[in-house]
């Protein structure tokens, strides 16, 4: 046999052999994804709300679009949960709901926690027998999730709880219950965390400092709240926050590479309750894979500004409202923009300008024919103008000019108590604004300050403050005292009024 003949044989062997290894990759990576798609549990569509925040759009063709995923902890002891928590079986609340927003540029990300005992409006829900509830003021915000008491939640009911609230659309809903959290923190070896102080509460034994925390004992950190820090479920937010930090610190530091996403997907899905845009395996690895180019020096969190009213919380205004205009214009919480971001959300805002938390139902011919002045507050040509054609492009039909009352620096929508609603309606196309009670005037008066903008515009960029200049004194008090950077030391700053 010639040599020439024996090379093209062992050329042909090793192809062979390439082909083979290929195949089997292939094969084997086909049949995990496979398996995976099997562990998956999906909610139904059907129980989304019809009506919605409006959906971003690119700037530009092929550009990308903000993202908003709502992660959701499920409390169940159903399905063998109960040996982690503890407690009776059922469908329990989610005592933890944090709504990340992902910028435009895929960069950066905020992370904002919502109480567990804000009250707000639960709007109508699809129950389990296919009705609808009527819509529910003054709940607690975690008991979205168990109305209608089926089997795996309402997590759809939660997401429609979000939207009403924030104004804001939420892209994807991922639940984690205990048995997901813990066979997570195992699937990458453990996450870095830090007890306050030593904790023997409800069966939960935890040593104080910094320690490595997987399976039961990471589930302990994330869940308690008696015995350790200040008891208070704003306390545990903002370790759980610490906690979720050290976990994106250590997938980071592993890679975002198949051989580390797989084992961590195939632990997840096993627990996970998801929409169906994430019903598959592949569309959990490639959506996490999207996400790492976000830095962790490049994520906040931030408790949406709160306060205590008896047992239960209220969002502070106008900062929470603020919180989420800043979030619908894909804005840091400084209230700058980043790389590619700003159009996107401004031609969607354009198509729906009610884009605000309860604005999306067509205006009532008394709300329309409702009198609205607007007033320039600032003095520049044409502002009060343009305030008036934007109530116009809503639907208003009774809108006269006032006169001008230059030196005002924030934009005020004053009403008549009678006509709050409509107010409402109003000051939704003015983020940011104030609004003020004006017993006895019968009517409604926009004021028009430097901070003007029209919902989904920039600031009038002949009276605002340079961003540089302004925007970190600008940031109200409630969204600042509530801010923790991700890259913060995971010691600080764990407990409530510490």
């Amino acid at each position: 046999m010639s040599s020439s003949t024996r090379r093209r044989r062992y050329l042909r062997t090793a192809i062979g052999l390439a082909a083979v290894l290929v195949l089997s990759v292939v094969g084997a990576g086909a049949w995990f994804y496979h398996r995976l798609d099997s562990n998956i549990t999906t909610f139904d569509a059907g129980g989304v709300a019809t009506e919605r925040p409006p959906a971003p759009v690119p700037a530009s063709p092929g550009a990308q679009v903000p993202v908003n995923i709502l992660l959701l902890g499920s409390d169940t002891r159903d399905d063998g949960n109960n040996s982690l928590g503890g407690g009776d079986e059922g469908v329990g609340n989610s005592d933890t709901a944090i709504l990340v927003h992902v910028y435009a540029d895929h960069k950066h990300a905020v992370g904002v926690s919502i109480p567990r005992d804000t009250l707000v409006t639960i709007p109508s829900c699809k129950l389990a027998n296919g009705s609808w509830s009527k819509p529910r003021t003054d709940q607690m915000f975690n008991s979205a999730f168990s109305l209608g008491e089926l089997a795996k939640g309402n997590p759809a009911c939660t997401q429609n709880t979000v939207e009403n609230l924030t104004g804001l659309r939420v892209d994807h809903t991922v639940v984690v219950d205990f048995k997901g959290a813990a066979a997570m923190t195992d699937a990458i070896g453990g996450v870095d965390a830090c007890v306050p102080n030593d904790v023997n509460e409800y069966g939960i034994q935890l040593k104080k400092g910094m320690q490595k925390l997987s399976g039961k004992s990471a589930v302990d950190y994330l869940r308690t709240r008696h015995g350790i820090g200040d008891n208070s479920d704003i306390g545990r937010m903002k370790r759980q926050q610490a906690f979720l930090s050290s976990m994106i610190k250590k997938v980071q530091s592993q890679g975002f590479s198949l051989p580390t996403l797989l084992p961590l997907a195939d632990a997840a899905t096993k627990s996970l309750t998801v929409d169906e845009g994430l019903g598959t395996a592949m569309k959990l690895v490639d959506f996490a894979r999207s996400l790492e180019d976000v830095k962790l020096s490049d994520v906040t969190f931030v408790t949406a500004p709160w306060r205590f009213a008896g047992e239960r919380v209220r969002l502070v205004q106008p900062d929470a409202d603020a919180l989420w205009k800043l979030l619908r214009e894909d804005r840091t919480l400084d209230g700058q923009g980043t790389a590619g971001t700003g159009a996107a959300t401004a031609a969607a805002a354009s198509a729906s300008p009610s884009a605000g938390p309860g604005t999306n139902a067509p205006l009532t011919a008394e709300q329309a024919g409702a009198p609205v002045t607007v007033v320039n507050g600032v003095g520049t040509a044409g502002l009060a103008g343009s305030g008036a054609e934007t109530l116009k492009g809503r639907g208003f039909q009774n809108v006269t000019l006032g006169a001008n009352n230059p030196g005002k620096q924030h934009t005020e929508v004053s009403y008549d108590p009678t006509l709050k609603t409509t107010a409402d309606q109003v000051a939704a196309l003015f983020p940011g604004a104030r609004t003020v009670e004006e017993p006895g005037s019968g009517a409604i008066t926009v004021t028009l300050g430097a901070d003007y903008r029209a919902a989904g515009t920039q600031l009038n960029s002949a009276t605002a403050p340079s961003p540089t200049a302004g925007a970190p004194s600008g940031i109200p008090t409630g969204i600042a005292e509530n801010t923790r950077g991700a890259d913060t030391d995971p010691c600080a700053d764990l407990t409530f009024g510490s």
